[in-house]
């Protein structure tokens, strides 16, 4: 069974397993009504080894002096300051290692039990 974000394989002997769930959460209007359900799925990555599971991470952080000394700069050598939002930048690139997380639910094979999910992004 193949997507865009997983495949499911057979469970390999020597990786570690990456668990996962779901997260839903109702967002709610100013008066109290229901405005939107959301949901997000969520790989605990937590459980893997650095230089086993993995050699390195990154993740786009920023600093409050960074920004702040960026506007200064900006301001004195008047540079244009552009902002926007970068929610979902990594979402969609392809990663290096392989991971492999248990079947999602909602998305198990029911006749293969023992097979795992691939990550591809």
């Amino acid at each position: 069974m193949k997507n865009g974000v997983w495949e499911i394989v057979p469970s390999p002997e020597d990786k570690s397993m990456v668990t996962s769930k779901w997260l839903y959460k109702i967002k709610h209007a100013t008066n109290g009504s229901i405005d939107k359900y959301k949901e997000r799925f969520v790989a605990r990555g937590f459980s893997q080894q650095e230089g086993f599971d993995y050699e390195e991470t990154f993740s786009p952080t920023s600093w409050y002096t960074t920004i702040c000394s960026l506007i200064s700069l900006e301001t004195l050598l008047g540079w244009n300051l552009h902002q926007m939002d970068v929610n979902i930048a990594f979402l969609n690139e392809t990663i290096d290692e392989e991971v492999y997380i248990d079947q999602t639910l909602g998305f198990e094979v029911k006749d293969i039990k023992t097979y795992v999910s691939i990550l591809k992004k």
